[in-house]
């Protein structure tokens, strides 16, 4: 595959200046090393339009819990795209290689397309698929409300980023399971450096997300803002949050991030069951504020669970 040729041509790269050194080459010597490499390089991209790989037409790279990539992986089955998911350790790839999940791989001939973002990654399944079948494909049509109301659940879903890495930092077993370090479908290296990286993963995530009590503080009042609101608008009875006379993708994308801590058992379509939880195994304070908002929002999680048991893997 010519991404593990690049990644090992890569990996030469760096070692070439230990070689020339441990190896006391002289100037000219060092010259050919570079031009072997420049060489093994040029031939892995010629291999490529040569002989493209053999690669899935889609691909999902996902991480374990990820209500963003929950929100993508049903827009996906729900328009029967037939996809093969790329799971990854937790954080590992924001930090170290500077990719973050969900993006979507779509190979097109020789080219492989990456799209990165839930929001941008639907844009582009309305306007591929809207074409084969619009009917099929018309909860994914991006109107101006439906695009403002997705960017406000998107911040939402940061918010419960910050609210989910509070609570569970401090217990090394359920934020390893919820990276899927426990998981089989994670790679097996990649299990291992979470495990061995977990002290420095936490602190990159406590500095990047910001986790601190203040802050914590402003992500649940944000969360219970939006709750209220949206409870007060499924008052009367709408199938819709928009009501505009059809489920769309503003729909399944709360569903998907009021998942995490609804935890229906229906969440992830079939795909996250190595990294599911039983509410009792959460530390005592995040249990207290998902009781407090099933118990204060109840046609939100009437919604959810809905929208979860009915539709979630409808075609």
């Amino acid at each position: 595959m010519i991404g593990n040729r690049l990644l090992l041509h890569a990996v030469f790269l760096f070692l070439a200046p230990i070689v020339v050194a441990w190896f006391g080459l002289s100037v000219p010597a060092a010259i050919l090393l570079v031009l072997l490499l420049l060489l093994w390089r040029w031939l892995v991209v010629l291999s490529g339009w040569i002989v493209p790989a053999d690669t899935p037409p889609v691909v999902l790279s996902t991480i374990s819990v990820s209500h963003f990539v929950e929100k993508v992986r049903w827009c996906l089955d729900r328009l029967g795209v037939d996809y093969v998911e790329q799971p990854a350790g937790g954080s590992l790839g924001a930090f170290f290689i500077g990719r973050t999940v969900p993006q979507l791989k779509v190979r097109t001939g020789a080219v492989q397309s990456v799209i990165g973002n839930s929001a941008e990654i639907l844009r582009y399944l309305w306007g591929r698929y809207g074409i084969d079948d619009a009917t099929k494909a018309a909860f994914l049509r991006p109107t101006k409300e439906r695009v403002d109301l997705e960017a406000r659940l998107d911040q939402y879903g940061i918010s419960l980023q910050v609210w989910v890495y509070y609570h569970v930092l401090d217990d090394r077993d359920v934020t390893l399971r919820a990276w899927g370090a426990d998981d089989p479908a994670t790679p097996l290296w990649q299990r291992q450096i979470l495990k061995l990286l977990f002290p420095v993963l936490r602190a990159l995530i406590r500095r990047s997300f910001r986790i601190t009590e203040a802050n914590y503080q402003k992500a649940v009042a944000r969360i219970e803002d939006l709750l209220q609101e949206v409870d007060g608008w499924l008052a009367d009875d709408r199938g819709s949050l928009l009501n505009d006379g059809e489920l769309n993708y503003t729909d399944l994308a709360f569903a998907a991030m009021s998942g995490v801590w609804i935890m229906t058992p229906e969440y992830g379509g079939g795909r996250a069951e190595g990294v599911r939880f039983e509410p009792q195994t959460l530390p005592p304070a995040m249990q207290v504020d998902t009781e407090r908002w099933c118990s204060s929002y109840l046609r939100v999680v009437g919604f959810v669970e809905r929208l979860y048991r009915e539709e979630r893997n409808a075609k």
